[in-house]
C-alpha cells in the first residue's frame, strides 16, 4: 500500500502574505439598546469555499499579542478600513470557535444603522480579516488548515451577500512570493476569476512553458504569466 504524503507545513512568506477574510453564517445579536453586541467571529473545523480549515487554537497567538499590546482586533463596516463603527471588548477561543462581545458607537451614523439593521435581521453575519502566519496543505484533498493566523479585525457584514472568503490585500510586489500552482490560483480567484477560470488559466500558462523547447522561451513564459498575474491582482 502506497504511503500517503504528509502535510507540508507553510509559515509566513511562503506565501503572498495578504490579507484574507472569512465570512460565517453565524448570528450577530444585538444583546443590548446600548449597542452591545455579541456572535462568532469564526467557527473552527469547518471547511470554507476555499477549501480551508481554522482549527481551535489559531487565534491564540495573535489575541494574546493584543492583549500584551492593550490592544483589540478593528470592529469595521463591511471590512471597510476608513470605517470603523465600534469596539471589540471581548474575544476569546471556545470548543466552538472566536467568540466576540462588543459595543457599536451609537453616537455616529453608521453605528446606529448598523444597530438598527441588526435588530430587524438584516446585518446578522461576522467576517474576519486576517493574515495567514501557519497552516498545513494536503495536497491530496487540496485543503489547507490554518493552525495561526494574525487577526486584523472582525465585521458586521450582510451575509450571506459577503458569504464567499475573499482576499483583499494582493500587491503587485506579492506575485514575485507566489510559490505553488495553489497560490496561483487563488490570487487569480481573489482577482475575479472564477474557480474553473483560474485553473484554466494555469493549466494555458504550463502548456505554454512546457510547449516551448528551450529555457528562454520557458522562462519568457513564465515572466509573461507573472505580468498577468501582476495585473489582474492590482485591478
Amino acid at each position: 500500500m502506497a504511503r500517503k504524503t504528509p502535510p507540508r507545513l507553510e509559515t509566513r512568506g511562503a506565501a503572498s502574505g495578504g490579507r484574507e477574510i472569512r465570512s460565517f453564517g453565524l448570528q450577530i445579536k444585538a444583546t443590548g439598546e446600548d449597542g452591545t453586541i455579541e456572535g462568532y467571529g469564526s467557527v473552527f473545523g469547518v471547511l470554507d469555499d476555499w477549501q480551508d480549515v481554522i482549527e481551535r487554537g489559531a487565534f491564540a497567538a495573535s489575541l494574546k499579542a493584543h492583549k500584551a499590546a492593550g490592544t483589540m482586533p478593528a470592529m469595521l463596516w463591511q471590512h471597510e478600513a476608513d470605517e470603523p463603527i465600534g469596539i471589540w471588548t471581548e474575544m476569546v477561543e471556545d470548543t466552538k470557535g472566536l467568540r466576540v462581545k462588543g459595543q457599536l458607537c451609537m453616537e455616529t451614523t453608521k453605528g446606529k444603522e448598523a444597530y438598527a439593521l441588526m435588530k430587524m435581521g438584516a446585518l446578522n453575519g461576522l467576517s474576519i480579516g486576517f493574515v495567514s502566519v501557519k497552516w498545513s496543505y494536503d495536497e491530496k484533498t487540496d485543503v489547507r488548515t490554518l493552525t495561526e493566523v494574525d487577526l486584523w479585525e472582525v465585521s458586521p457584514v450582510t451575509f450571506p451577500a459577503n458569504g464567499k472568503a475573499r482576499i483583499t490585500g494582493v500587491k503587485a510586489a506579492d506575485a514575485a512570493a507566489i510559490l505553488t500552482i495553489r497560490q496561483a490560483e487563488h490570487a487569480l480567484r481573489d482577482a475575479g476569476l472564477s474557480a474553473d477560470e483560474a485553473k484554466a488559466l494555469i493549466a494555458s500558462v504550463k502548456r505554454i512553458a512546457l510547449d516551448e523547447r528551450d529555457a528562454h522561451g520557458a522562462a519568457a513564459a513564465m515572466k509573461a504569466a507573472d505580468r498577468l498575474l501582476s495585473s489582474l491582482t492590482t485591478s
